[in-house]
């Protein structure tokens, strides 16, 4: 059920914003040298590693590290990457991952990589076999500024307490919290 909820969403929101995700591709290859697309390896359900796009908001170059884990990641930013970030326009392209069930519009964000001490808490608290999504539980309640254990935590009660109307319940709430600006820190 939630696979088919994903897909007819997914096709939806990909017709509803085809002219916006244009847009934005335009802006990113326009304002900075690149390409539009930044292809990160992400880990997946169970742990298996895939390529998650979103729109470049950092420029070529930049150390394929967690934001957080940068010295100074204003420095990094493209001419419209905060802007991509605050408004989470840089997401959009997973749309793509979704439909093609690397990902789930609600689950545990993908991890890096190379973010093991989150990848081994989430793996230890069974977390690992979902399947990550566009937002979650943990983006919800806290986003950017949770620290690691905080957000696994949250994970796994999302683990228990996962069905369609919560995860439509945590829809609502990204909404209300992207248009708010709410919990982005960077």
């Amino acid at each position: 059920m939630k696979r088919l909820f994903d897909l007819a969403l997914g096709l939806f929101a990909l017709l509803f914003l085809a002219l916006p995700i244009v847009a934005v591709a335009l802006l990113v290859c326009l304002t900075s040298p690149g390409p539009a697309l930044y292809w990160s390896q992400r880990v997946g359900r169970h742990n298996r590693l895939f390529a998650m796009p979103k729109f470049r908001s950092m420029r070529v170059g930049t150390p394929a590290v967690a934001t957080h884990l940068l010295e100074k990641p204003e420095a990094y930013l493209t001419p419209v990457g905060s802007f991509l970030r605050r408004s989470s326009l840089d997401e959009l392209p997973q749309l793509w991952s979704i439909l093609k069930g690397d990902m789930s519009f609600v689950g545990p964000r993908p991890a890096l990589f190379n973010q093991d001490d989150l990848i081994a808490l989430r793996t230890a608290a069974g977390v690992d076999a979902l399947t990550p999504g566009l937002t979650g539980w943990a983006q919800i309640n806290g986003r950017d500024e949770l620290p690691i254990p905080q957000k696994v935590a949250l994970d796994a009660e999302y683990l228990r307490r996962r069905s369609l109307s919560f995860d439509v319940h945590i829809l609502w709430r990204t909404f209300v919290k992207v248009i708010k600006r709410d919990g982005v820190s960077h």
